[in-house]
């Protein structure tokens, strides 16, 4: 007798597409294969270790749309009947990432040097600490820190492409985020300490003689001398210092050593000019406040002064009010600061800050990236695609960041005048700006051009408060014959028949990621931000006429109360109370 022994089929699971990391929002196919097997009489089985969707019996499994939820172990197996089906195929792992979402406060085109500006480094919808945060600027390579805030004071040496990203492991990380341009307005004057630079301090003993070594101080007399840690030892006498503060020097020579008295203080403080409120642009009629700061001040009594461009000179005070600006008000501010019982003792001139006072009737930028045609962030490869400047200048320049390399018009693109046309059958994903034939640069914006079919119409701009915008979707041959479904961060936010997504008045809260989805197929997502308006002055006639009307209907009354029951005066307590709290 003769036995045969039948060794089961084995299955073979693949990926698509197969790269080592997948991020949210991609679609992806496992496909399942039976070695030597012909025949279509088989049923899969799957086993996700994740929590996802209900495992289905075809040899293919597809994810529309990726998230975090998906990821996990994948295997299958096929199935002929009760008592036949293959081994377990090898497993697959699935790691999906999510794209760091990164802000800036306050959100202004235009940072002043002096101001305070905060970056927020944010892992979608939120909710997990354990995250190390990355940032990349154009100027230094990727720094790491587990703080998602980076502070700084902005000087102009911090303009630039900002990113982040966040990672949890060795393995597992999100994907850059979008990225913001930083542009500070104020150049470095020459006796100021630029950032990362020093001063150079002498000390000697009168009448000069040979032998004497130096000590500084920092602070009080009473401190410890300085040593190489805190100050640069250039020469005898000679010390280089970055950080402010009040600085004393004393000689010394001999053995015991004999100490001269102490020498007047000298600072090295640093001045800052801060405005607020702290918006770029100032509008006619607002009240705003400049203050004179003394950085590493101490207990130190200050006078102040202020040197400006502005034809409106500020009084010798820490803090200048106006209560309602003008464009006179307009120019550069600068101050310092000088020590009251030693007025030879002053800190160096203030960083300026540029003050714009707009008229209500002209608020346009001097420089600005006025339009992209067409008007939406993603495009097809095939679209012509232009980026238009606008502002006081005769020459221009378009450039975009792109994986890290900055770029001219000219490498992808033809320029003419004061727009640029972006190539077609071009793939990309970069943030663009113009930028004036003086330096000035614009505001930026981010522009998709994909090799897809389906591609979500969103504002490039961004929106501000109260704002009603409309978002929709676009196939590239075919037409909407069911539904569309729109997403805001991943949570499906719409699925009826209107093919567009319709806000009528928009929040912080609408803030985010949006993409749509058509049948099998989805769009990328793209970033859609919504600036915070501010209260602007009223020129509204509406107080002035309640109060003349008021004021008529005041002398009538005087004239005619005694033919008034006293009931009849609410009227005229009414009319005096609107008229007085709304003018």
């Amino acid at each position: 007798m003769v036995l045969f022994v039948s060794f089961p089929n084995r299955a073979s699971l693949t990926l698509q597409p197969n790269w080592p990391q997948i991020f949210s929002g991609e679609t992806i196919t496992y496909r399942c294969e039976i070695d030597g097997v012909r025949d279509t009489q088989w049923t899969y089985e799957w086993e996700p270790t994740s929590s996802n969707t209900q495992s289905p019996t075809h040899s293919e499994y597809r994810i529309i749309s990726a998230t975090v939820s998906h990821s996990g172990d994948y295997r299958c197996k096929g199935r002929k009947d009760s008592y036949s089906s293959t081994d377990w195929s090898n497993a697959i792992r699935l790691n999906v990432s999510r794209k760091a979402i990164l802000t800036l406060e306050p959100n202004w085109p235009q940072i002043f040097s002096g101001e305070t500006v905060t970056f927020k480094c944010q892992m979608g919808r939120g909710g997990d600490t354990q995250w190390t945060y990355e940032r990349r600027t154009s100027s230094s390579k990727t720094k790491s820190t587990k703080h998602s805030e980076y502070r700084i004071i902005a000087q102009w040496s911090h303009s630039g492409i900002y990113r982040c990203k966040g990672r949890r492991d060795s393995y597992s990380s999100t994907e850059w985020s979008y990225a913001i341009r930083l542009n500070i307005s104020g150049e470095a004057d020459d006796t100021d300490i630029p950032v990362g630079g020093s001063v150079t301090l002498t000390c000697s003993v009168n009448p000069s003689s040979s032998g004497w070594k130096y000590f500084w101080y920092r602070g009080k007399k009473t401190s410890e001398p300085l040593t190489t840690p805190d100050v640069v030892f250039l020469s005898t006498g000679q010390i280089r210092v970055s950080q402010g503060g009040l600085y004393w020097c004393r000689g010394g020579r001999g053995d015991p050593v004999y100490y001269t008295e102490y020498s007047d203080p000298i600072t090295a403080n640093k001045a800052v000019v801060t405005l607020q409120p702290n918006w770029s642009e100032i509008y006619r009629g607002e009240k705003i406040t400049l203050r004179c700061e003394i950085k590493d001040g101490g207990d130190t009594e200050w006078t102040y002064e202020w040197k400006t461009t502005s034809s409106k000179k500020p009084s010798n005070q820490n803090e200048h009010s106006i209560r309602s600006a003008t464009v006179s008000h307009s120019g550069e501010y600068r101050c310092k600061g000088r020590m009251k019982h030693d007025q030879q003792s002053s800190t160096d001139w203030s960083d300026p800050i540029k003050l714009t006072v707009l008229d209500s009737n002209n608020m346009n930028p001097p420089v600005s990236l006025k339009d992209v045609s067409p008007d939406r962030v993603q495009h097809f490869t095939s679209d012509s695609v232009s980026v238009n400047c606008e502002g006081n200048s005769a020459e221009w320049r378009v450039r975009r960041f792109k994986d890290s390399y900055w770029s001219h018009c000219s490498s992808w693109g033809t320029m003419t005048g004061s727009t640029c046309n972006i190539d077609s059958n071009q793939q990309s994903d970069a943030v663009y700006w113009c930028e004036s034939g003086s330096g000035e640069f614009s505001n930026a914006v981010n522009i998709t051009k994909l090799k897809t079919d389906i591609i979500l119409l969103s504002p490039v701009h961004p929106v501000t408060e109260g704002d009603s915008i409309s978002l929709s979707c676009r196939l590239r041959r075919q037409t909407f014959e069911s539904n569309v479904f729109f997403y805001l961060n991943e949570k499906l936010i719409q699925n009826d028949t209107r093919r567009e997504l319709n806000i009528s008045a928009v929040s912080k809260s609408d803030e985010g990621f949006y993409k749509c989805q058509y049948s099998q197929q989805v769009s990328a997502q793209s970033w859609m931000s919504v600036n915070v308006s501010r209260p602007e002055s009223s020129s509204s006639p509406v107080p002035l006429i309640v109060g003349l009307v008021c004021g008529i209907i005041l002398i009538i009354l005087l004239l005619l109360l005694y033919r008034y029951r006293p009931s009849k005066g609410e009227n005229f307590f009414y009319c005096f109370y609107y008229s007085n709290t709304r003018i």
